[in-house]
């Protein structure tokens, strides 16, 4: 079953309705490959799934145990690679854990759940995801 319908609009956009819940996002190439950069580029949006995957299995472990992780932020920055193609190079993931107690056990749990993400084991060994957590407390 198809899960997203996308079509080209011209001008290097793309539009994708995730058709579950009609949700709508538009891609437009960056500016430094002939886009206009107004909008997700798709490999903005492949980083952003990363750091959005490991969010989201952490979630789920932090249910099961009782823990509250809402306010989490998270900073995400793509390096493009040009050699021996233009590809993500590197994906650096900073997780701004909320001002909350939590205990040691409970801290390198959830900094080794972030690795069970499905989109972490998607994509290439070639690429390098450096990821941080920045604890309050």
């Amino acid at each position: 079953m198809t899960t997203v319908r996308a079509k080209y609009l011209g001008g290097l956009r793309v539009e994708c309705e995730h058709l579950q819940s009609g949700a709508k996002i538009v891609t437009d190439a960056p500016v430094d490959n002939h886009g206009k950069g107004e909008a997700f580029s798709p490999t903005d949006l492949c980083a952003t799934s990363l750091a959005a995957c490991m969010m989201t299995t952490m979630g789920i472990y932090a249910e099961t145990i009782g823990i509250d992780l809402t306010g989490t932020e998270i900073e995400i920055t793509k390096k493009m690679a040009l050699e021996p193609h233009r590809r993500i190079g590197e994906v650096e993931i900073v997780f701004h854990m909320p001002d909350r107690e939590y205990s040691d056990k409970h801290k390198i749990a959830l900094e080794r759940t972030k690795n069970a993400c499905a989109v972490h084991f998607s994509l290439n060994e070639n690429l390098i995801q450096n990821v941080k957590f920045i604890w309050k407390r």
